[in-house]
C-alpha cells in the first residue's frame, strides 16, 4: 500500500486543494506528518476545538482561530508556503464566506504555496472550488496485507501466551475476505479480537465480525441478516440449480483469480415451490451470510429517499461481501404504477446500475412469481448469470419432500408409505405438502394417536392446491419458462 508516494505526487502536482475522505484520520495525519518532515515543508492543523497550529519544528498554536472563518482569514494572510491540514471542516462548506475565502486561497496559489487538505469521513465540496481540488483516498489493505496482520497478530499472541493461534482453514480464508477492503484500524481490530478471544480462528469469531461490519453501516433495518441458512440438503430436488452453483462456488467463496465474479441468478416460479428456501440454501451451502433486502422499509415519503435508500443499502450489501443478497418478490419492488410519479422508473434504474456496474462479491438472488410484471430490462442476458424455474416437484422430489418435512418432526420417514404420499400430492407445492402434515399433526395431537400416512393422505385430499386453484396462470407461466427459462429441477 504505497499511499504515501501517491499524495506526494498529489501535492507536488500544485494541486491547492485536496480532499481526503476516511474515518482514519489518525492515520492520515501521521502519512502527512512523515511526509512534510522528510520533505522540508511546514505543516499547520486547524481543529474547531484547538484552532490553528503550526507542527513542523514547533508546535505553537495561533491565538483567535477556533472559529473557521477566522482560521481560512489567517491562511489567506499567510506568506507561508506549506500544508495546512483542516480536520472535519465539512459542516462549514455550505457557508458562502467560507467557500469564497476557500477559493481565493486556491487561486492565490502561484503567489503563495499554500496547499489545503480537508480530512473528513465524508466531504461533498461546492461546484465553485470543486474543479480547484484533487480527491485522494487512503488505499485500503489488499489480502496480502491482511495474511500479513493476521500473522503479525498470531505471532504476538504466540510470544504472550507461549502457544500458538488454532485457526479453521476455512475461517482463517473466510477473516481475509471479510476484513479485505477494511480501513487498516478497523481490519486490524477485528483480527486481534478474533485470536484475542480463544487464541483460536473459528466461524464464531467470523459471524461476530460480519454482525459488527453490518452494524457498522447504518442500514440494519433495511438488510436482515441471516446466518442460519438451509442446507441444499434440506431442498428437495432442483439438481440443476445445486449443480450450477457447486460450479461456482471456488469463484464467489474463495474469489479465484481465473474466474468472474458469479452475479446472480433470477428463481421464477409457482408460490411456495421452494424459491425462498432455494435462497436460503444457496449462502448455507457457501457458508456465506445471507442478506435479505426489506423492500418496504426502503420507501419514504420525501422525493428521492427511496432511490436513495436502495443505493444505500445496496452499498452497505458491498461492505458485506462476500454474501448473498436476497430480493424476495422483485416484481414487488419495480412493479410500474402510474400514480407513482415515476419512482418504480428511478428503482429499476438505480437496481438495474447496481447490477451491472458492481464488481464485489455480492451474489444476487432474486425470486418471483409473476413473469408479467417483470420489465424486460431486468431480463436480458448479462443481469443475471441464469434465469430458473422452480417447477412444481415431479413424483420422485415429492417423496424426498416428505421424507425432509417429516424426519424435521422427528417422524421417521421409513415409517410411512412415501410413494403411497407422493401419488396423492400431484399437484402439490413443496410448502403445500409441508401444510399438510403440519394439520396431520394438528389432528395427532387432538385424538392422542400416532402420525400415519392414512392421516396424511387425508389431508391431501382435503386441500385443493394453487395448481387447481389457480390452473390457468400456473400452466401460462410454465409455457412462458419451457421456452425462456433453465429448469431447477
Amino acid at each position: 500500500m504505497n499511499n504515501s508516494h501517491d499524495l506526494e505526487v498529489l501535492i507536488r502536482s500544485n494541486v491547492p486543494l485536496i480532499s481526503v475522505e476516511t474515518h482514519e484520520e489518525e492515520r492520515a495525519y501521521d502519512l502527512i506528518e512523515k511526509m512534510s518532515i522528510l520533505n522540508e515543508w511546514t505543516l499547520f492543523t486547524w481543529s474547531v476545538t484547538e484552532g490553528q497550529r503550526q507542527r513542523t519544528k514547533r508546535d505553537e498554536r495561533v491565538p483567535e482561530t477556533s472559529e473557521p472563518e477566522a482560521a481560512l482569514r489567517h491562511i489567506a494572510r499567510s506568506l507561508h508556503n506549506g500544508l495546512y491540514l483542516l480536520f472535519d471542516f465539512h459542516p462549514y462548506l455550505s457557508e458562502p464566506v467560507h467557500v469564497r475565502l476557500l477559493k481565493e486561497i486556491a487561486q492565490g496559489y502561484a503567489k503563495t504555496a499554500r496547499t489545503i487538505v480537508l480530512i473528513s469521513h465524508r466531504i461533498e465540496l461546492p461546484l465553485e472550488i470543486a474543479r480547484l481540488s484533487a480527491s485522494y483516498g487512503l488505499q485500503l489493505p489488499d489480502a496480502v496485507a491482511i495474511r500479513a496482520l493476521i500473522q503479525e497478530e498470531a505471532d504476538l499472541w504466540a510470544r504472550l501466551h507461549n502457544t500458538k493461534v488454532r485457526a479453521d482453514r476455512e475461517a482463517h480464508e473466510q477473516l481475509v475476505a471479510h476484513t479485505v477492503g477494511l480501513p487498516l484500524q478497523d481490519a486490524q481490530r477485528f483480527i486481534r479480537q478474533a485470536i484475542r478471544n480463544d487464541g483460536a480462528i473459528t466461524h464464531d469469531d467470523i459471524r461476530a465480525l460480519i454482525q459488527s461490519k453490518h452494524q457498522m453501516t447504518g442500514h440494519a433495518p433495511l438488510l436482515e441478516l441471516n446466518f442460519d441458512s438451509a442446507d441444499v440438503g434440506d431442498v428437495g430436488g432442483l439438481e440443476n440449480l445445486k449443480k450450477w452453483l457447486a460450479v461456482r462456488r471456488a469463484a464467489m467463496v474463495e474469489g479465484a483469480a481465473t474466474a468472474d465474479v458469479p452475479r446472480g441468478v433470477l428463481l421464477l416460479g409457482v408460490q411456495g415451490s421452494g424459491k425462498s428456501l432455494a435462497a436460503k440454501a444457496i449462502a448455507g451451502s457457501w457458508k456465506l451470510p445471507l442478506l435479505r433486502l426489506d423492500v418496504g422499509a426502503l420507501y419514504n415519503k420525501f422525493y428521492g429517499e427511496t432511490e436513495r435508500n436502495l443505493r444505500e443499502a445496496l452499498k452497505s450489501a458491498e461492505n458485506l461481501a462476500p454474501c448473498v443478497l436476497w430480493i424476495d418478490e422483485i416484481e414487488k419492488a419495480i412493479a410500474q404504477a402510474s400514480s407513482d410519479d415515476g419512482l418504480s422508473r428511478r428503482m429499476l434504474g438505480s437496481l438495474l446500475t447496481w447490477m451491472t456496474e458492481r464488481k464485489s462479491r455480492v451474489f444476487l438472488v432474486a425470486t418471483a412469481n409473476d413473469i408479467q410484471a417483470l420489465p424486460p430490462e431486468l431480463l436480458r442476458k448479462g443481469r443475471f448469470d441464469e434465469i430458473f424455474f422452480v417447477d412444481l416437484p415431479p413424483a420422485l422430489v415429492r417423496q424426498d419432500i416428505f421424507a425432509i418435512h417429516l424426519r424435521r418432526r422427528q417422524q421417521p420417514p421409513e415409517q410411512f408409505d412415501l410413494e403411497a404420499l407422493s401419488s396423492a400430492s400431484d399437484g402439490f407445492s413443496g410448502a403445500e405438502i409441508e401444510q399438510a402434515i403440519v394439520s396431520a399433526l394438528y389432528q395427532t395431537s387432538a385424538r392422542q394417536s400416532a402420525l400415519t400416512t392414512a392421516l396424511i393422505v387425508t389431508e391431501l385430499q382435503q386441500t385443493k392446491p394453487l395448481s387447481v386453484l389457480m390452473a390457468e396462470r400456473v400452466e401460462a407461466l410454465r409455457a412462458w419458462a419451457r421456452e425462456r427459462a433453465v429448469s431447477a429441477g
